[in-house]
């Protein structure tokens, strides 16, 4: 059917609050990117702006792919159903209802649930998937997203996200799924079990062993905002845990909303995110701030330098954090020590690792591919797990989980703050000494947001031409083009082009797998800032006017 035969359809069998939603359309343009296609179902599941529609976020959409998921687990785990699903959420409209929507369709097949009662973040989600050996997992988050969207996530027994292999396969399972006016969604309540903060409590008893001063920090004042997001009662439980009790919320972003309504989007990346948060920090005199987003697994800092404070870069961060946990953790390093990054996160923390005689193993971009590498491992002695972190503010230590955890990372960074503190240093100075050692990197990501059905196509043919040229006519320090989508290596195939530079840096291209965006990556080395800064600047301008892009 075309757009506008679904779009007619939807209004002959939804319920009457989508029906009316449909009927109070008017704008063609409008109805035609609801429903030209189904919101797609990809390695991350669903995200999409919420509303009715076919390629929308909506209570037929969550049915839909919990449907196929309920089908690929029936087929996929016969004999141990009985494990089940657990489902978490976050502060977004609807998340709830729609956590409760997956939970009647699975339970109505047969497959028992557990679910929280409220709104918790990704890394309690993927513990607890682990934690009670459950077949998968689902988490009803759209991350940092605007308030718009909303998103569905599927995780699997190991606790990760679904790599393309076995994502491939659920989502034949979800396009399976025609008729959505017949999805069985009646709860059977037997089969659901509401979970409480006593799994939260056993998180963070978890989570504590990776402190290193057990409850005994050198004095810090932290200023911390959730963001409106689920961050707010597991991240001050464990900096109290973790003896930080100077520690201040932002007040105005410190209740769930799914509004975000003192940000332009919740996205600790961004400076907007923790504005409120560092003007606390200059009226308290604070060392250190921090800010998780909805879900809770990204986390984004400012150190206190001088009378203001210093924003901290997801790689800027990794690198800080991999010095800290190895300069202080020595002794339980071995030969097997291991730390994992993306393809596109910067080569700082690398190095880092490198210096300590840690082995650095590279991934696809997603902290999906960490996961998996992460548990390859548990069965490879050669290795041992001991950081892994993403250029766009996510991290991870410990084995809890196998997914970025910005709980556990709010209580390492507060105890790195606090640790070079005592010695008369901020992270920044920190920071500093790395470069002087290993040399200035200037790490940066540029995105380019294309909407709507041409956008799609755009960001498409914007990847195809960069395919098929030269790209050393238009950049002469070009030396290496690394195309992922024809294999490198042991690596998955993905789209992502990547091009090493004769300075030692890179750059990267790749289209977001969630959001209407295509990615361009800097990690450019120079010998101080002002030389790298000069190499970004032109490489940045150079790919803007001849992809005729515009921020």
């Amino acid at each position: 059917m075309g757009y506008k035969e679904t779009y007619e359809d939807w209004l002959s069998w939804a319920d009457d609050s989508t029906k009316k939603e449909l009927s109070s359309l008017h704008d063609e343009k409008e109805i035609e990117d609801r429903f030209y296609r189904d919101l797609e179902f990809g390695t991350a599941g669903l995200r999409g702006i919420m509303g009715a529609g076919s390629n929308r976020m909506n209570r037929y959409t969550v049915a839909r792919a919990s449907k196929g998921f309920a089908d690929y687990l029936l087929s996929s785990f016969s004999g141990e159903i009985e494990r089940g699903v657990v489902i978490a959420y976050d502060s977004r409209h609807h998340s709830r209802d729609f956590a409760k929507e997956a939970a009647a369709v699975l339970t109505a097949a047969g497959i028992p649930v557990k679910i929280f009662r409220e709104l918790e973040p990704i890394p309690v989600l993927s513990f607890s998937v682990r934690h009670f050996h459950a077949l998968g997992g689902i988490v009803i988050t759209a991350s940092h997203n605007p308030k718009e969207y909303n998103g569905y996530k599927v995780y699997g027994e190991d606790g990760g996200q679904l790599v393309p292999k076995k994502a491939d396969v659920l989502t034949g399972y979800v396009e399976a799924v025609k008729d959505l006016a017949s999805i069985d969604d009646k709860a059977d309540e037997k089969l659901m079990t509401w979970l409480d903060q006593d799994v939260v409590d056993l998180f963070i008893d978890t989570i504590f062993q990776k402190s290193r001063y057990q409850g005994n920090p050198p004095p810090l004042k932290v200023v911390y905002t959730p963001l409106h997001g689920s961050g707010n009662v597991p991240v001050r439980k464990i900096l109290e845990k973790a003896g930080f009790h100077d520690v201040h919320v932002v007040k105005e972003q410190e209740r769930a909303d799914g509004d975000f309504p003192t940000v332009v989007s919740p996205n600790p990346e961004n400076e907007d995110a923790l504005s409120l948060g560092m003007k606390l920090g200059r009226e308290i005199g604070a060392d250190l701030v921090m800010g998780t987003d909805p879900d809770s697994d990204r986390i984004g800092a400012a150190v206190r330098n001088g009378r203001d404070f210093t924003l901290i870069s997801g790689n800027q961060m990794g690198a800080l954090l991999l010095y800290f946990l190895l300069s202080t953790g020595k002794d339980r390093l071995t030969p097997a020590s291991s730390m994992v990054k993306t393809v596109v996160t910067g080569e700082l923390g690398a190095d880092v690792a490198k210096s300590f005689h840690v082995q650095v193993a590279e991934t696809l971009t997603g902290f999906k591919y960490i996961g998996e590498k992460m548990t390859e491992w548990e069965h490879d002695p050669s290795h041992d797990f001991v950081f892994g972190y993403e250029e766009s503010y996510g991290y991870l230590s410990g084995t809890h989980a196998r997914d970025k955890d910005a709980v556990v990372t709010a209580m390492l960074i507060a105890e790195m703050a606090a640790h070079f503190k005592k010695e008369g240093k901020t992270l920044t100075d920190v920071l500093e000494d790395l470069y002087r050692r290993f040399g200035y990197y200037y790490d940066k990501s540029v995105s380019y947001t294309l909407k709507g059905m041409e956008g799609a196509a755009r960001i498409a043919a914007i990847m195809d031409e960069a395919r098929s040229m030269d790209m050393k006519s238009l950049i002469p320090e070009v030396v290496e083009t690394l195309d992922f989508k024809k294999g490198i290596g042991d690596l998955p195939r993905e789209n992502v082009l990547k091009y090493r530079l004769s300075g030692g840096g890179w750059m990267a291209i790749r289209p977001s797998g969630t959001e209407p965006k295509i990615k361009f990556y800097f990690s450019l080395r120079g010998r101080d800032e002002m030389e790298a800064l000069r190499l970004f600047d032109r490489y940045r301008s150079l790919l803007e006017k001849h992809f005729a892009l515009s921020v």
